[in-house]
């Protein structure tokens, strides 16, 4: 029997800092909440927004797996491996952080805003070298479809890290229809609506609200306002290491 678990975008965790303003869907830093500490191997979905000329000094991660998707602007992605990138709306950015790596993040404007999406999937394996990556993707492919954008395949369109996770994005018009068929059995599904509305197996999603199902094969969508945009997280809901 299909189970789900609604997240309004109201009841996110909410830290400001002057200059960086962050709502949290999972327990993160100075929000804990017991009921929303992971979904699956999802555990982080933050949605910041760093002044212009500010960000993230240098700090160690390790054994995680970190997308950062620009929403609008760019930053500047520095790290001890030698990377020193600007990644912008319309690319996708990955750490495999293994055994280890400082990294630190900066908005490359001097006056703008720059908001992004970070995300932390657990990996299914340790200790791996640490690896950087970022692509860019054509936004036209996900009008009226769902691009892919992160899969475990190194091959595949968008990039790619150490889990059985499939990442996708869309746009759509005002009362598209349209489904999702999970990639592999016992994965569960997280879907953020990153602007206007959808209605989701009968459940109306507005902007920022996340929505996570599990023991289920597909997942019928349609969307509600011209220009919706979504973000669609399929992993597994159990690591396997």
């Amino acid at each position: 029997m299909e189970n789900t678990i609604l997240h309004k975008a109201d009841t996110r965790g909410h830290a400001e800092h002057g200059w960086l303003e962050s709502h949290q869907s999972f327990s993160f830093a100075g929000y804990f909440n017991p009921e929303r500490i992971q979904f699956g191997m999802l555990r982080v979905l933050n949605d910041d927004i760093v002044a212009g000329g500010r960000g993230f000094g240098s700090h160690p991660h390790d054994n995680m797996e970190i997308i950062s998707i620009p929403l609008e602007g760019s930053l500047v992605h520095e790290d001890n491996l030698g990377h020193r990138q600007v990644v912008s709306q319309g690319e996708i950015q990955v750490m495999s952080t293994g055994k280890g790596v400082f990294h630190s993040e900066y908005n490359n404007s001097p006056d703008q805003p720059a908001k992004f999406l970070q995300i932390w999937i657990f990996p299914n394996r340790l200790n791996v070298e640490p690896r950087y990556d970022q692509v860019r993707l054509d936004p036209e492919k996900r009008y009226n479809r769902l691009q892919q954008i992160l899969s475990p395949d190194p091959e595949g369109e968008g990039v790619w890290i150490y889990q059985d996770a499939w990442f996708h994005m869309g746009r759509w018009d005002a009362g598209r229809e349209f489904s999702y068929q999970l990639k592999k059995k016992g994965n569960g599904i997280y879907f953020f609506v990153i602007k206007g509305s959808f209605d989701v197996n009968g459940q109306t999603l507005e902007a920022r609200d996340g929505l996570g199902i599990t023991d289920t094969e597909t997942v019928n969508l349609r969307s509600l306002e011209e220009g919706s945009e979504i973000l669609v997280i399929e992993v597994p809901m159990q690591n396997k290491i």
